[in-house]
């Protein structure tokens, strides 16, 4: 407790002198909760934390030197300055971080908690929460799941008083043991401000869950005596209110029990030893060198290796939504890592039966879920950080924006944020698809959207074979990435694909050589342009059509290739044309290939409105073989 104490008091003068830059929170007054909580944890376990997380990682087991070289942004940082104060995290350690958006944590614990599960090695974990996270839609959702998958989680909340600036007594009708009751799970309710309380509670919490049971939420009610944040000017709170709770100080409480048990002397010899090593690691961590401006970009994904191009399939006959449940069930039948989770993945087989029969094959590791998208991807983020490799599903792609924050800062930054020291294999399949009036919150085509955000691979097969080997790949990948099927070509055929084609990810291939135009698609689109160059043949217009199979990362390189020999290019989909991956494609033309054009870069694209739902509308708006 005296280390985080001094760490942080050193921390805030740091802060002040400017030496730590970005935003600084601290947990002083809150080392009891931190320590008991982690007490009885062992290289098994797992901790989540928040953005208030220093004291959590401390009594985890991560070292000084490197904590204060990350607050610096040095390249000795436990995270090699690429995390800072508010996302360090050690997962070789089971700290899968510090987070700087409130709640994020709670559902990466139910992934990790599943991991445990799974492993069955007695494996807990502690996911560190704050009073104002509970309000957070996450925190419903990830208290419920772990409650009906019955993981070995404890939700132990740091109640400190105040969600940043407001008193929590402003923020919630209902008590956190009334919530535990809603949710049928066990509370629990200790006194933060001594340590061995809490050690009590978590030990014999802990040893409990480790032969089955849970989850299990802590209230443990302390305080924080700096501000939100550091320079937080703290109106809304009184100078007397926090000299009362400095009473209860932590450290005085835990103090004067030892004296009362003839350790003083135990007392001087840590405060010798806290002060010798937090000076030692300023010193260091001042003098350690900046990343150089070369690895500016390191750590965003996990080096891939290498796939080779299979030769395409010609025999045999294999409906696309089959390719996809046989891919699925390679895997499950060939890794033991594997597994699916979803809304009605299990015992409903999918919407569109593409899992039916694997919850009987693979029992435990397929897994139903409630209606619960961020949790979903939390689980799967976990997951993934404790050595799995989920695969989960969002049952439509429009659903993304309900569970964004966990793809696009969680799976998609952690990685860089810890300075490579986790990879994400995880896969989230999900399917869109115009032209059956699905109106406008079930048709939309949004790869444009994650293609933006470093670190998610996005993938959009159109053929039975390409669907096949392209999942597994996914699969097999140490990186997160987005499978989107276009739910209208599922019962189209094509040739079977061998047990063990294999699709290199970010690789688009020639559907069709031609020597007049290059037309570029993907997805169900690259069809439609099939038939449409096979109608310009009569007319003697050769047309090359490329299928990009990837969207994130982009092989340009094919497409620069095919422009070089033709001269014109033509971008085919079904997304909004504005800002989408025809607009990326023609920028790069312009940029990469302008001496082969002889003609403007043509973008063929639905409608800049939300899709219609009436059918002479929405065929209005879809791009079409005659527009392209």
């Amino acid at each position: 407790m005296r280390t985080i104490r001094r760490f942080e008091e050193h921390a805030s003068r740091l802060y002040r002198e400017t030496q730590i830059p970005g935003f600084l929170h601290l947990s002083i007054g809150q080392e009891a909760t931190a320590v008991g909580a982690c007490w009885p944890l062992d290289g098994r376990d797992v901790i989540t934390s928040t953005h208030r997380g220093h004291g959590h990682c401390i009594a985890k087991g991560l070292d000084v030197d490197g904590m204060f070289a990350e607050l610096m942004g040095k390249e000795t940082g436990t995270c090699k300055g690429r995390g800072g104060s508010m996302h360090i995290a050690d997962p070789r350690k089971g700290i899968f971080g510090a987070n700087g958006i409130v709640g994020a944590g709670l559902p990466i614990a139910v992934g990790a908690g599943t991991a445990a599960q799974l492993r069955n090695a007695g494996g807990v974990v502690v996911s560190f929460f704050g009073d104002g996270a509970v309000a957070q839609g996450v925190f419903h959702e990830s208290v419920n799941l772990a409650a009906v998958w019955d993981l070995p989680v404890i939700f132990f909340c740091e109640n400190n008083g105040y969600s940043e600036f407001s008193s929590a007594a402003d923020q919630h009708r209902a008590t956190l043991r009334e919530r535990a009751a809603g949710y049928g799970v066990e509370f629990h309710e200790v006194d933060g401000n001594d340590v061995t309380k809490v050690v009590s509670l978590q030990q014999e919490l802990v040893q409990r869950l480790r032969t089955g049971g849970g989850p299990i939420i802590v209230e443990a009610a302390t305080y924080r005596w700096h501000g939100h944040y550091e320079g937080d000017p703290e109106s809304y709170r009184s100078a007397a209110e926090l000299e009362e709770w400095k009473k209860r100080d932590p450290l005085v409480v835990l103090g004067d029990a030892m004296r009362r048990m003839g350790m003083a002397s135990d007392i001087a010899t840590v405060e010798a030893e806290d002060e010798a090593e937090i000076e030692q690691a300023i010193a260091k961590a001042s003098d350690a060198a900046y990343p150089a401006d070369e690895t500016v970009a390191d750590y965003v994904s996990t080096p891939r290796l290498a796939i080779s191009e299979p030769p395409i399939p010609t025999a045999g006959s294999t409906k696309v939504m089959h390719a996809i449940t046989n891919a699925l069930t390679y895997e499950l039948e060939n890794d033991p890592t594997v597994f699916l989770a979803g809304i009605d993945v299990g015992k409903g087989g999918n919407v569109y039966g593409l899992t039916r029969g694997l919850i009987e094959r693979f029992p435990g590791r397929v897994r139903d879920t409630p209606i619960s998208e961020s949790a979903i991807m939390g689980t799967a983020v976990g997951a993934a950080m404790a050595g799995f490799k989920p695969v989960v599903e969002l049952m439509y792609f429009d659903f993304i924006g309900v569970c964004l924050d966990q793809l696009m800062n969680q799976a998609a930054k952690l990685r860089f944020m810890t300075g490579g020291a986790v990879s994400m294999p995880l896969v989230v399949r999900t399917q869109f698809g115009a032209g059956k009036s699905s109106g406008s919150q079930h048709s939309q085509s949004l790869e444009a959207l994650l293609a933006h955000i470093p670190g998610l691979t996005v993938v959009m097969p159109s053929t039975a074979a390409d669907t096949y080997g392209l999942l597994r790949a996914a699969i097999q990948d140490p990186n997160p990435v987005v499978f989107i099927e276009n739910r209208l070509l599922y019962g189209k055929r094509g040739p079977t694909p061998p047990a063990d084609h294999v699709v290199p990810l970010g690789k688009a291939i020639v559907r069709r050589p031609g020597r007049d135009v290059t037309v570029v698609s993907y997805s169900k689109m690259m069809y439609d342009c099939l038939a449409v160059a096979d109608r310009l043949a009569d007319d003697g217009i050769d047309v090359e059509v490329i299928d990009l199979r990837t969207i994130s990362p982009l092989d340009f390189d094919t497409v620069l290739e095919s422009l070089s020999k033709t001269n014109r290019l033509v971008i085919v989909h079904q997304a909004v044309g504005e800002f989408g991956v025809g607009a990326e494609l023609a920028a790069r033309a312009v940029r990469e290939g302008f001496w082969h054009l002889d003609a403007p870069v043509i973008r063929v694209t639905a409608g800049s409105t939300p899709a219609p739902y009436s059918p002479p509308l929405e065929q209005k708006w879809l791009p079409d073989e005659a527009r392209i």
